[in-house]
């Protein structure tokens, strides 16, 4: 079984949308395209560098797919990230998309979820997730993603797509690692760890 890894950018109050410019998502009129850039440096780079080079596949939505497709292979040929993106399988999930043209790209056909479970049960390195918050909506509904890394930016967006929607699977979670950067940006690595868990807090309960 393949390991599906969800990478995400999100502000303090958990939005994901358009982190990279301004023009990446703008659905909803969204006016704040472009959060993430002042906060990247040269160690969270590297990070990233080594997360990509674990992967086997991506998986993406349209907006993630198009936004990489038109941008990565105009990497240079020394830049280790954009050498991993553009030569690996890269599999799409897409309602609207009738082919996808960038280096060994496949579109999914049928229910997503269904397809997903099948790569999932396939051999190989650790499926990723960049992005995409359309499909993540899907994958959390149905408890597919097994492992998040989230980079956590300190900025306040406001109103955007966000990572966690009102139909994600409830579940517990174990932090895995946090790395911290010099600009303020904390990336936290979790694992799924079964069902959500309760309990009661409070003096009567003799734990206060």
């Amino acid at each position: 079984m393949r390991k599906l890894t969800a990478t995400t950018f999100v502000s303090l109050d958990g939005v994901m949308q358009a982190p990279g410019g301004p023009e990446e998502d703008r659905d909803g009129g969204f006016e704040h395209g472009g959060w993430a850039v002042p906060h990247f440096d040269v160690a969270m780079i590297e990070m990233i560098g080594g997360l990509t080079a674990r992967a086997g596949a991506l998986l993406l939505g349209r907006g993630t797919y198009e936004t990489f497709a038109a941008t990565w292979p105009l990497a240079r040929p020394d830049d280790p990230i954009g050498a991993k993106l553009n030569a690996m399988p890269k599999y799409v999930a897409s309602r609207t998309l009738d082919a996808v043209s960038w280096t060994n790209a496949t579109l999914l056909t049928g229910d997503t979820a269904t397809a997903v479970e099948a790569l999932k049960s396939g051999d190989g390195d650790e499926i990723q997730v960049h992005g995409s918050a359309g499909l993540l909506q899907t994958l959390l509904e149905h408890d597919l993603v097994d492992e998040f890394v989230v980079f956590v930016f300190p900025v306040i967006v406001g109103p955007g797509k966000r990572l966690f929607g009102p139909n994600a699977t409830p579940g517990g979670l174990r932090l895995l690692d946090t790395t911290g950067f010099d600009t303020g940006v904390v990336a936290n690595t979790y694992v799924r760890t079964g069902k959500l868990t309760y309990g009661a807090m409070g003096p009567e309960h003799g734990n206060w």
